[in-house]
């Protein structure tokens, strides 16, 4: 089946058919680097790592370009409040931005390129649509003439006659032929960051430092450019508009728009005060989780962001975890010596199982990359790989291997558990070896005896050992209110005890 993609251009899905057969050329519009990013920010840079990372599963050899907006009025703004220069403040919050992505599970792109390095590719393509009649001079300024181009308008479906012109200032408005001209190249002031151009000192505008860099990376007629639905207009217009003027060709194939984030259903603006940092939202949840919530809803569509959807995303989450871990414990025990069942009609049905899930998860990402529907193909494979592990005796291995491996594939397709090698924590971090003695102390005062052992020699991972030993002893002497402080202290550290028919089984959790 092939994949289909909904362009915004056409206002339709549509077929996608690479430029270059097995090869997607990608941009996507990365951040003006003045502050730290927000959880609406990045929620679009998630979306088309989750479309990159399909596509790659899907056999695609992607090149994913996605530039650093280091020069604006935005970062000369803010580098006047902190006191400091434009580009140690655009270089501060490029490193931020790298780090809160990482931090995300969010995959790098291949190519990074910062506007501030490409200023002179960008005064050439301003001079050739000055030479073409499509752009003019103003007081140093430089100006696209938006209706030299008639095709304006074409993928926003905005005309000109609807159109609101953004507040300018008399002096902006003066140097235009008309108000909805916007800047290609634009004066310095006295203190601004500037390059040397045929029109004087002065920086790129915003629109056009998309237009070189994505070009000059990937060529006229490249796959796909992304960005916040946010960004249609005017950014992407004018991007395409001066693209196009400039080579007479078409600028982009596939135009692909995320959708905006809600915060508990209102608006995020710094009007209402409820901006959320993602770096503050990583600091209370983990990536997978963020992940999680944010696939359950389709790219396109509106998202609502708080903390009763991250905790059902937690639960949702951690269904999967509970299935792999379940997996492997079994696996581990037949490892161990414990006998397989022979292969069965019930395995064969669950074989055949398999081919399904993994035909429903393609026809569902093949569809716009509708992950809330492949989540559910995912959910599904967990309830009858449980069922069928519950059933009981251990299964047949084959049978849990591929499980195991299509879990994996699935959920890796999506950009979850990607983070990590186990969705579980290391030792490290769980509790310190201070508070398990302490409890130990607790339980062994409690049972009213005394232990021999020498404490100080044992790690954190042998303490729990032993803690789970007098949980169990506990167990068999019915004592279950020792065996409950037991577990309930151990969870409050971040142990997760399991019982299962013989015996139990642990493991950290966030």
């Amino acid at each position: 089946m092939a994949i289909k993609v909904y362009n915004t251009l056409t206002r339709q899905k549509e077929e996608l058919v690479p430029r270059d057969e097995g090869k997607i050329s990608m941009y996507v519009c990365g951040p003006t680097v003045y502050n730290y990013i927000h959880i609406g920010n990045a929620r679009a840079f998630l979306n088309f790592d989750m479309i990159r990372r399909y596509l790659e599963y899907s056999g695609f050899d992607v090149n994913y370009v996605q530039n650093i907006t280091d020069v604006d009025d935005k970062i000369i703004n803010r580098a006047a409040e902190e006191k400091a220069g434009a580009d140690e403040v655009a270089a501060k919050y490029r490193l931020a931005f790298e780090q809160d992505m990482a931090a995300l599970g969010v995959k790098p792109p291949d190519i990074a390129p910062r506007a501030t390095e490409h200023v002179g590719e960008m005064v050439e393509v301003i001079k050739a649509l000055v030479d073409k009649g499509f752009a003019y001079e103003s007081e140093g300024d430089v100006y696209f003439e938006v209706a030299k181009f008639p095709d304006y308008g074409k993928l926003s479906g905005r005309s000109l006659d609807e159109q609101q012109v953004t507040v300018q200032s008399d002096e902006e408005v003066k140097r235009k032929k008309d108000p909805f001209d916007f800047a290609l190249w634009k004066a310095s002031k006295p203190g601004e960051p500037s390059w040397d151009s045929p029109w004087g000192p002065g920086r790129p505008g915003w629109h056009i430092e998309c237009s070189t860099m994505s070009v000059k990376y990937l060529g006229s007629g490249f796959d796909i450019h992304g960005g916040g639905q946010d960004l249609v207009f005017p950014h992407h217009e004018n991007e395409m508009a001066q693209s196009e003027a400039y080579s007479g060709t078409r600028f982009v194939k596939y135009w692909l728009h995320s959708g905006m984030l809600n915060i508990d259903r209102e608006k995020m603006s710094k009007s209402v005060g409820n901006i959320m940092l993602l770096r503050e939202v990583l600091t209370e949840h983990d990536a997978d989780t963020v992940r999680m919530l944010m696939l359950g809803t389709h790219y396109r569509s509106p998202l609502s962001f708080g903390p009763e959807s991250l905790a059902e995303a937690r639960a949702s989450l951690e269904r999967i975890q509970n299935c792999v871990f379940n997996l492997e414990d079994v696996l581990g025990r037949l490892a161990g010596g414990e006998e397989a069942t022979l292969s069965s009609e019930r395995d064969e049905s669950m074989a055949g199982y398999f081919k399904e899930c993994e035909r429903d998860f393609r026809e569902a990402m093949d569809d716009d990359f509708n992950s809330a529907a492949a989540l559910g193909v995912v959910f599904s494979l967990v309830k009858e790989t449980n069922t069928y592990v519950d059933a009981g005796p251990p299964g047949n291995r084959s049978v849990l291997e591929e499980a195991l491996r299509l879990l994996g594939d699935l959920s890796g397709a999506l950009g979850l558990f990607q983070g990590e090698a186990e969705p579980v924590k290391p030792v490290e971090e769980g509790p310190t070896r201070e508070q398990l003695i302490e409890l130990l102390t607790d339980v062994t005062q409690a049972a009213g005896k005394q232990k021999d052992l020498e404490l100080s020699d044992l790690t954190g991972q042998q303490l729990i050992e032993l803690l789970l030993e007098d949980r169990q002893a506990a167990r068999e002497q019915k004592n279950f209110e020792l065996s409950d402080l037991i577990r309930e202290r151990l969870s409050e550290m971040g142990v997760h005890i399991e019982d299962v028919r013989d015996g139990f089984r642990w493991r950290f959790e966030r």
